[in-house]
């Protein structure tokens, strides 16, 4: 892959002065390392979103900073203003080339698993990406999980079976399934699971049956006590009409 380069400029402005630059087109940024001084920075949004189509957070790149100076970086963290969907603030991390990382590289799935199209299982992953460690040199952009062995219901893709470089360390247990093919539910299963549901529906509807039955009785009550009301009040004011006379 070639290299991946953006470009920055340094930045003076935080807080709320930062709004007028957005709407020039500009995203606030800042890159730090492990014993490195962090930095302020601008990037172009247009760019960005190219760069970021292209490396993801997993695939160096050079990040040529105002001034003459450069530095090899990945995208740590991204935040992305969820009304507009475009990005609003970056972090870079910035790495030396001679000291191993740890991150975690996506898995791509590749081919049809005949266990799928002959015997009309389920595709089951059990995760979408792997950590790692190796040198920044090393990094791969992502990790190919060929699915055509899982001929049967029996088989299994493990963390041993991925292709890689020797440079690279695994950080999983080697005997850990990565994806597997599931047998089709038979009728019965199938069957079971109608009368769960129904079950947990009558369960549902038994419950607003007693509901509606307590505000019924709720209501009567009500209307009870206001028909006593005038009853209650009449002795009270004939005992007063007599004191009167």
């Amino acid at each position: 892959m070639d290299k991946i380069i953006l470009k920055s400029k340094l930045r003076k402005e935080t807080g709320k002065k930062v709004k007028k630059y957005r709407r020039e087109g500009l995203v606030p940024a800042v890159v730090y390392g492990r014993k490195m001084p962090s930095r302020n920075l601008w990037v172009d949004l247009l760019e960005m979103e190219k760069v970021y189509g292209r490396a993801g957070e997993n695939t160096i790149i050079k990040l040529d900073i105002e001034g003459g100076k450069e530095a090899n970086v990945l995208i740590h963290d991204v935040q992305i203003n969820p009304l507009s969907g475009i990005f609003s603030h970056i972090d870079f991390f910035q790495i030396r080339m001679d000291e191993k990382i740890e991150t975690e590289i996506p898995l791509e799935f590749a081919g049809e698993a005949p266990a799928v199209k002959e015997l009309g299982g389920v595709l089951v992953k059990n995760m979408d990406d792997v950590p790692i460690s190796c040198l920044p040199a090393d990094l791969p952009s992502k990790l190919e999980v060929n699915i055509e062995n899982l001929k049967t219901f029996d088989d299994r893709f493990k963390i041993s079976d991925l292709d890689v470089s020797g440079k690279i360390k695994i950080l999983l247990d080697p005997e850990t399934v990565i994806a597997l093919v599931a047998p089709p539910r038979s009728e019965e299963e199938l069957a079971k699971l109608d009368e769960k549901v129904e079950e947990d529906v009558t369960k549902v509807e038994g419950v607003e049956e007693e509901t509606e039955e307590a505000k019924e009785g709720e209501e009567t009550k009500e209307k009870e006590l206001e028909e006593k009301k005038p009853e209650d009040k009449k002795p009270e004011e004939e005992q007063k009409e007599g004191k009167k006379e």
